[in-house]
């Protein structure tokens, strides 16, 4: 007979099609020890069905969309609201087949999660792109005009040229093709999540070497968002060459 400790192993490191097998084996199994460990695996079981599930209903407008278009973008952003730093967009296009699972509105997901699906998406994807608009282009013509230039570039940069977009909320200008804004998209397209991750993850890295830098404002731990550590280095130290003029007024 298996001991407890081996059952475990057997369970924590099998797959999830394997589990319902392994709970069967191993139900009549009255140790307590052993119904711990199969009550876990249920519920690691449930969970990811239920992440299925999910993310089947996160590709809707895709399958919507891929009945007519073979090449569908998921366009999105990230920085509009720090101090400092540029604002960087995403594109993805994925393929018909993609599977990944814990997309979402990169808020929404750890920052080690994020690194994950940062080179899940890449690997999987059949291509993407970065945009960037730097602090001169933020206080020249405005944050949102920035995001449209970021956005515009990410697109150029693409291998493939989508045949139509799917924006988080906002309707591009002087793009060709056709545009789908949908409200909250990161969160119901997995085209958007997944540029909503790779925007957050280029961004965050690029902080970082900022941090390297001008470490007095503390960019790897606040991203160049206005937390109270960064607003009093900025009082203290006066602006760096990255901070958005148009956004500090009220602090210097």
């Amino acid at each position: 007979m298996a001991t407890i400790q081996e059952i475990k192993i057997e369970l924590q490191h099998a797959a999830f099609d394997e589990i319902p097998i392994l709970m069967k084996r191993y139900e009549s199994d009255e140790r307590s020890g052993v119904q711990k460990e199969l009550a876990k695996a249920g519920k690691r079981l449930a969970q990811w069905q239920e992440e299925l599930i999910r993310i089947e209903e996160m590709k809707r407008y895709e399958k919507e969309y891929w009945k007519e278009y073979d090449y569908i973008c998921g366009i999105d952003e990230v920085g509009r609201g720090p101090l400092a730093g540029p604002v960087v967009a995403a594109a993805v296009i994925f393929p018909k087949d993609v599977d990944i699972l814990y997309l979402n509105d990169s808020k929404q997901v750890s920052e080690k999660k994020r690194e994950e699906l940062y080179l899940e998406i890449k690997e999987k994807a059949i291509c993407y792109a970065v945009g960037m608009a730097d602090v001169e282009t933020i206080d020249a013509i405005n944050i949102l005009q920035a995001d449209y230039v970021a956005m515009r570039q990410a697109i150029s940069k693409l291998k493939v040229a989508p045949q139509i977009l799917l924006n988080d909320a906002v309707t591009i200008p002087s793009i060709n093709q056709p545009q789908v804004p949908i409200i909250k998209g990161d969160a119901k397209s997995i085209s958007i999540a997944a540029a909503s991750i790779l925007a957050k993850v280029e961004r965050d890295h690029l902080m970082c070497v900022y941090d390297e830098m001008y470490p007095e404002y503390g960019f790897a731990r606040n991203k160049g968002y206005g937390s109270a550590e960064h607003i009093e280095a900025i009082k203290k130290y006066g602006p760096c060459e990255i901070h958005r003029k148009t956004f500090i007024t009220h602090f210097v």
